[in-house]
C-alpha cells in the first residue's frame, strides 16, 4: 500500500487521519486526545458537550426555565461550559501531539454564540473547527477573528462555490481544508440535495474531483481534501493516494472511531455495533432538522417508519374527495377522510392506535394514547436545540417559532442523543452510524471481541488495515 505522508494540518504536518465529530456525547475530549497523541488530528464534539463538577463527575443537565427562551438561553450557557471541558481534556490528553479540532452544526441552537464562547475562552487548546449541516456562511469569520483553523462540511462542488464566493474567500488564509462528506455513506445528517435521490447513489470519485477542480481554480491547490463518510480502511483508497486529479488528501473517519477503548459511547452502544448486516442503516428523513440522516434500523426508526405510514390526508368538513367521516380517540372526535383511507384509519384505531395528530401537510398521523402524550411532553419542553425545528415548531427568532403546526412525524434529537449516549438504550433511542457500519462484523482487527485503543486503531489503518 502506499504510505500516508503527513500533511500541513491547521498549523502542524500531522498524519492525515482525522477523527469524526459525531454529536452529542459520541466523540469527546479523552478520543480526540488519544486521537491527536496518537499523530493525527482528533475531534471532540462542540453540540451540548458533557461537563463535570469539582470531583470530575458528569453533571447531567437540568433545564429550570419556565419558557423555550428561557431554556434556549440555558442550552447556550451549558454548550459553552460543556465544550471548554473537552476542549481542556483533549488538550491535556494530546500531551501537544497532533491538532485537536472541534465539530459543531451550523444549524444547532445557538452555533455561532456557542462557537464563540467556546474559543474566546480555549485559546491554544482548539485548532480547528470542523461545521457542516447547513451552509456556515460565517464560520469564515468567527474562525479568523480566534485564530483557528475551519472545515466546512459539503457534499459537492457546488455547495463549497456558493461558500467561497460569498464568504469564505475573504477569510482563505484559515481555511485549512474542505472536508467532503459522501451524502449516501455518512452516518448522521447528510448533504443531499433536492436534486439527488437518496435511492440511487453517485460513486464519490468524479464529485471530489469536481470539488478539487473548483478549490484550485480560486488558488487552493495546496489545501487538502478531506474525504469523509464512507471511510474504513485507507487500503480502499489507494487509487485515489497521490492522484493528481484529487490533490493533497486526508481521511475523516466517524463510524470506525465509535468502536475503541477510549470512545465514549455506551457498552451497549459499542457491543451493537458488532451485530450489524448490510442495510441495517436507514437513510431517511425523519429529523427534526429537514435534513436527510443515516441511522440504525431499531425499534425506535421502525416507529418513526410506521408512523408515518399511519397517515392520511383529512378536512374537518366533508369535501368532494374527504367526504368519508371517521371517529377516533375517547372523545369520539370526527374528521373527514378519501372513502378509500376510511377502512384502513378504522383498523388502525381497533388496533389502539386510537389518537390522530395533525401534520403541517394537511393530513393525519393516528399514534397510541401513551405515543401522543409523550408526543406532545417532548414539544412542550423544547429548549431550541435547533436553529429550527420541524419536530417543535420552535426557531431562534424573534416570534420563537418557524411559523408552522410542529410535525409529530418528527421526534427531539436531543433527548434522545442524550438518552443513548449516556443511558445506552440502544433499541429505543436514535443511533446514528454511517453506511460500513457492517464491516465491524467481518473486520479481522474486532475478531474474538477485540476492541482497540485509538493509537492501535491508527497503527493498523496506516497498514492500511
Amino acid at each position: 500500500m502506499k504510505t500516508l505522508q503527513k500533511l500541513w494540518i491547521s498549523g502542524k504536518d500531522v498524519l492525515p487521519l482525522v477523527e469524526g465529530g459525531k454529536g452529542i456525547a459520541a466523540s469527546s475530549g479523552l478520543s480526540a486526545g488519544a486521537w491527536a497523541a496518537a499523530g493525527g488530528v482528533g475531534t471532540f464534539s462542540g453540540v451540548n458537550a458533557d461537563f463535570y463538577d469539582e470531583n470530575g463527575r458528569f453533571v447531567p443537565v437540568v433545564y429550570t426555565g419556565k419558557t423555550r427562551g428561557e431554556r434556549h438561553e440555558e442550552l447556550i450557557s451549558f454548550a459553552i461550559r460543556g465544550g471548554l471541558a473537552q476542549a481542556r481534556i483533549a488538550h491535556d490528553v494530546s500531551g501537544g501531539e497532533g491538532r485537536i479540532h472541534m465539530n459543531v452544526l451550523w444549524e444547532m441552537g445557538g452555533c455561532e454564540r456557542i462557537l464563540e464562547g467556546i474559543l474566546e475562552q480555549a485559546k491554544g487548546l482548539v485548532h480547528g473547527v470542523t461545521c457542516g449541516a447547513g451552509m456556515p456562511y460565517r464560520l469564515a469569520e468567527i474562525a479568523a477573528k480566534y485564530g483557528v483553523y475551519y472545515y466546512p462540511i459539503v457534499s459537492s462542488a457546488r455547495a463549497f462555490r456558493a461558500l467561497w464566493k460569498r464568504a469564505y474567500s475573504k477569510s482563505k488564509d484559515w481555511l485549512g481544508g474542505v472536508v467532503y462528506e459522501d451524502p449516501w455513506l455518512a452516518g448522521g445528517h447528510n448533504g443531499l440535495s433536492n436534486s439527488e435521490s437518496p435511492t440511487n447513489p453517485e460513486p464519490p470519485f468524479p464529485r471530489v474531483a469536481d470539488l478539487r477542480a473548483e478549490m484550485n481554480s480560486v488558488g487552493l491547490d495546496s489545501t487538502p481534501v478531506v474525504m469523509a463518510g464512507g471511510v474504513w480502511s485507507i487500503s480502499d483508497w489507494e487509487d485515489w493516494i497521490g492522484n493528481p486529479a484529487i490533490g493533497p488528501l486526508a481521511f475523516q473517519l466517524g463510524t470506525r472511531p465509535l468502536l475503541t477503548k477510549e470512545s465514549p459511547i455506551p457498552a451497549s452502544w459499542k457491543q451493537r455495533l458488532t451485530s450489524l448486516d448490510p442495510g441495517d442503516v436507514l437513510l431517511h428523513r425523519f429529523s427534526p432538522t429537514g435534513f436527510y440522516s443515516s441511522a440504525v434500523r431499531n425499534t425506535f426508526l421502525d416507529e418513526l417508519v410506521a408512523r408515518s405510514e399511519r397517515q392520511v390526508a383529512f378536512a374537518a368538513e366533508a369535501t368532494e374527495t374527504l367526504s368519508a367521516e371517521v371517529a377516533f380517540g375517547r372523545r369520539g372526535r370526527t374528521i373527514f377522510v378519501a372513502p378509500e383511507d376510511k377502512a384502513k384509519v378504522e383498523a388502525w384505531v381497533a388496533e389502539g392506535y386510537s389518537e390522530a395528530i395533525k401534520t403541517p401537510d394537511e393530513t393525519v398521523v393516528f399514534v397510541t394514547p401513551e405515543s401522543a402524550k409523550t408526543i406532545l411532553k417532548d414539544q412542550v419542553d423544547c429548549m431550541g436545540c435547533l436553529s429550527a425545528c420541524n419536530f417543535s415548531n420552535w426557531a431562534q427568532n424573534h416570534e420563537g417559532t418557524t411559523g408552522r403546526r410542529a410535525d409529530p412525524r418528527s421526534f427531539c434529537i436531543q433527548k434522545t442523543l442524550q438518552n443513548i449516549a449516556h443511558q445506552g438504550d440502544v433499541e429505543h433511542e436514535l443511533m446514528f452510524a454511517g453506511h460500513n457500519v457492517h464491516r465491524f462484523k467481518t473486520d479481522p482487527l474486532y475478531r474474538n471481541g477485540f476492541i482497540p485503543t485509538v493509537r492501535e486503531l491508527i497503527e493498523h489503518l496506516l497498514k492500511g488495515g
